[in-house]
C-alpha cells in the first residue's frame, strides 16, 4: 500500500480521534464542576453517592468502562446495538470518566481560595451565585490549569482505548493496515500524528496559562 494511501487512511482515523478528544472536553469539563459540587455537598448522601462514583471512574479501566456502555444497554435492557451507538458510547464513557478527575481537580482549586473572599464578597452584598462565578472561579481556573493540562493530554493518547470496541479512530486503523500490510510502518506514523496532536494541545495549554498569570 503506497504511504499516500496510508497517511489518507490515518488522517480519516485521526479526524476521529480529534471529534473524540473534543466532544469529551465538551461535556466532561462542567460535568465535572457539578460533581465537584456534589462532592462537597452538604448533604451526607449527596456527597457519598458522589465520592462513591468517583471511586468507581477512577477505580476501574476506562477501557473496562467503554465495554461497559457499550454493551450494557444489550445485555442489561435487552437493546439492540446500532453502529451508530459505537461513537455515542466512547463519548459518554469517556465524559463520565474524565468529569470524575476533573471534579477533584475542581474541588481543590475551589477549596484552596481563603474563607474570607467569601466573607468579603457577602459584605460587598454579592449573594453566592455571583460571589462563585465573578470571584471565585476566575481564580479556581487560573490554579487548576496545570493538573487540566495533564489530563488533556492525557486525554489525547486515551483516545486510542476507543479500539476496544472497533471504533474507527486513528489507532485501529493503524493496526488494521499493520496487518494487512505486515509492517509496523503505520503503527510508527499513527505514534508521529499522536505526538503531534499532543505538542499543539500542550502548546494552547500553555499559552492559555500564561494568558492566566496576570500577577507577574
Amino acid at each position: 500500500m503506497p504511504m499516500s494511501t496510508i497517511l489518507a487512511l490515518l488522517g480519516k482515523g485521526m479526524l476521529v480521534s480529534v471529534e473524540i478528544f473534543f466532544f469529551t472536553l465538551l461535556f466532561s469539563l462542567p460535568l465535572g464542576l457539578l460533581v465537584s459540587f456534589g462532592r462537597m455537598s452538604k448533604n451526607f448522601l449527596v456527597r457519598s453517592l458522589v465520592k462513591i462514583y468517583i471511586a468507581i471512574m477512577r477505580g476501574t479501566p476506562l477501557m473496562l468502562q467503554l465495554l461497559v456502555v457499550y454493551f450494557g444497554p444489550f445485555y442489561v435492557f435487552d437493546m439492540k446495538i446500532s453502529p451508530g451507538y459505537r461513537f455515542v458510547a466512547v463519548i459518554i464513557a469517556f465524559s463520565i470518566n474524565y468529569a470524575a478527575y476533573f471534579a477533584e481537580i475542581y474541588r481543590s482549586g475551589i477549596e484552596s481560595i481563603p474563607v474570607g473572599q467569601y466573607e468579603a464578597a457577602k459584605i460587598l452584598g454579592y449573594n453566592r451565585v455571583q460571589t462563585f462565578f465573578k470571584i471565585i472561579f476566575p481564580q479556581v481556573i487560573k490554579r487548576i490549569l496545570p493538573p487540566v493540562t495533564n489530563e488533556t493530554i492525557t486525554l489525547v493518547k486515551d483516545t486510542s482505548l476507543a479500539s476496544v470496541i472497533a471504533m474507527a479512530e486513528m489507532f485501529t486503523i493503524a493496526k488494521q493496515i499493520s496487518a494487512k500490510e505486515t509492517t509496523i510502518m503505520p503503527l510508527m506514523v499513527a505514534g508521529v500524528f499522536y505526538f503531534i496532536f499532543n505538542y499543539i494541545v500542550a502548546f494552547v495549554m500553555e499559552y492559555i496559562e500564561k494568558k492566566f498569570k496576570y500577577f507577574r
